[in-house]
């Protein structure tokens, strides 16, 4: 099973690499270099795939592991910083039907973040299209934004204009190609990056999708308890980028962290269940297509009675219940190979296409292949029968939820 998920973690990253002829380096480069890091274009960047004598399974599994720790080098996301008196009702343009069809930024409600509070977003288009997800927070005097990589020059074009157009007091400031973001996951994260930041700092209270502006081993960061592994864990914004390899070696040099590349996190998100933008979404997909109605809020919420986001009468009704359509994302399993994806999904007898694979992998943890993608709605019910056409030959698996590993993100006691 490991040379199987191995390969398939190889074939997916290829198809996920950006080739050009000047591909940036992020500031740790030379260190993943002097780590073994084997390095792959990637977003535009060149990022490490995996570490030589570690490989994708092990970085894996070490992320897994009861009290370890992984460092992933994310610089290549995206950072926006939101200034103004007018920066959440710029990213929400909430207003009341008939005028929905205002240009709007982002799906979830802004205005409604307490002091330090985030959460994952949609921006979406002038069809009710996904155009990115990105995390969204309250960071006090501004909002803390960061979108993906391989989309960020598209939204924030697509964010300039709306900016142009809005007549209002906010301002967008693109924090650089060479900002420095790392995610420290894995169960041991907070026994890592404790001990840098200052003294009387109460991890205890800090809770999943939140962040502060503070310092880690004495150099400004802003760090957000979140990420994108299903494990607890820290997103470490680094104010001055010159300063990106002294933080990263600061964690690294903590017993039980180790580096970890692009093939395991791949693997540990979709064992988590989150989706991968450009190939779970893009602008095909609607948030009721990809199960994300959550981003916008409950049912009765201020977003979903009020709406005004860019192309949400597409997809939800007036009174913010949803549309209904006819495929969905979910998840499988029971597949004796690993399904990539584009792997056509069929009907339980194996006669009549109803899907496609988006994601596919052997889960390291589960020992078995997983996979996500889209089926006719009718077919989305937590176990019912399909089949995979993989080479050729009709494997029969199942509709499963998700997620695969049940994650371990951080809850603040009662």
């Amino acid at each position: 099973m490991a040379s199987a998920f191995a390969a398939a973690s190889q074939r997916a990253l290829g198809r996920r690499a950006f080739s050009s002829d000047a591909l940036l380096k992020t500031m740790l480069y030379d260190l993943h270099l002097e780590r073994g890091g084997k390095m792959v274009p990637f977003a535009g960047y060149e990022l490490p795939v995996q570490y030589a004598g570690i490989g994708v399974l092990k970085e894996h599994m070490h992320c897994r592991s009861p009290g370890k720790s992984s460092l992933f080098d994310v610089s290549h996301m995206g950072q926006i910083k939101w200034t103004g008196a007018d920066r959440a009702k710029f990213l929400e343009r909430v207003r009341p039907r008939p005028a929905s069809r205002a240009a709007t930024a982002v799906v979830g409600d802004v205005a409604g973040l307490g002091d330090g509070e985030g959460r994952l977003t949609l921006l979406t288009n002038a069809e009710g299209g996904i155009l990115d997800d990105c995390v969204l927070a309250n960071a006090g005097d501004y909002v803390y934004m960061v979108v993906n990589g391989a989309c960020k020059v598209g939204d924030m074009a697509h964010l300039q204009a709306l900016l142009d157009a809005s007549g209002m007091d906010v301002q967008m400031h693109y924090q650089g190609d060479d900002a420095t973001l790392v995610a420290l996951q894995g169960a041991g994260a907070p026994g890592v990056l404790l001990p840098l930041l200052p003294d009387g700092f109460d991890m205890t209270r800090f809770a999943f999708m939140t962040g502060v502006d503070t310092s880690v081993g004495g150099y400004a960061c802003r760090v957000t308890r979140c990420g994108y592994t299903g494990e607890d864990g820290f997103e470490i914004a680094v104010a001055d980028p010159a300063n990106g390899v002294a933080v990263a070696e600061l964690l690294l040099g903590s017993e039980g962290c180790e580096p970890c590349g692009l093939g395991a996190r791949d693997s540990l998100r979709l064992e988590a269940g989150l989706c991968l933008y450009g190939h779970d979404l893009d602008t095909s997909v609607n948030p009721i297509e990809g199960t994300l109605l959550w981003t916008i809020g409950p049912k009765g919420s201020r977003r979903r009675v009020d709406q005004g986001t860019l192309g949400m009468e597409h997809y939800l009704n007036a009174n913010g219940s949803p549309k209904k359509f006819a495929r969905k994302r979910v998840g499988f399993m029971g597949h004796a190979k690993p399904a990539r994806e584009g792997t056509a999904i069929f009907d339980a007898a194996g006669e009549t296409q109803v899907g496609v694979v988006t994601s596919g992998t052997v889960s390291p943890v589960l020992g078995k292949p997983i996979a996500m993608g889209f089926v006719e709605t009718a077919l989305a019910k937590k176990g019912t029968d399909v089949t995979f056409d993989i080479r050729g030959k009709k494997i029969p698996s199942q509709v499963a939820p998700m997620p695969f590993v049940e994650p371990n993100y951080y809850r603040v006691p009662e």
